[in-house]
């Protein structure tokens, strides 16, 4: 494991959590969301480590039929704060999606869209394959 991410655990709150994971060598990933105001976008980029995971969205995540129209500003406003990497992540669900936001991220975070093509198999080597399909599927417009 090289890091965990803990959606609802801020760094006020999460200190010794975040310390803890730090001394054994575990990136504490935290998350900035669109709302997020430059101090605290800079507090975020500061705890974390690894990557800061910007989310695309506000509300739940979940498979969207479009990226948001502001995210790139977004990102860009989050790489002024942040020497790490930032990827982002909530409602990418579509190969087209992932290079669209690879153009201007560090890289793509897909949960939701994945979960949902293993839960739509009944079989654990349906499961598996459509698993393998979807992220081949996901990573061919990202490669150089």
């Amino acid at each position: 494991m090289d890091g965990v991410i803990v959606p609802d655990l801020p760094p006020e709150e999460g200190a010794r959590f975040y310390d803890a994971l730090e001394r054994a060598r575990v990136d504490p990933i935290l998350l900035a969301a669109p709302t997020t105001t430059p101090e605290r976008l800079a507090r975020l980029a500061a705890r974390s480590r690894g990557f800061l995971y910007y989310v695309a969205l506000t509300g739940v995540t979940g498979a969207r039929a479009h990226v948001a129209v502001d995210l790139e500003a977004g990102v860009r406003r989050a790489r002024e704060l942040s020497k790490l990497p930032v990827c982002v992540g909530f409602g990418i669900s579509t190969p087209e999606q992932a290079a669209e936001v690879r153009r201007y991220a560090d890289g793509v975070v897909v949960g939701s869209a994945l979960i949902d093509r293993i839960a739509a198999e009944s079989q654990a080597r349906a499961r598996l394959e459509a698993a393998a399909e979807f992220v081949t599927a996901l990573k061919a417009p990202l490669r150089p």
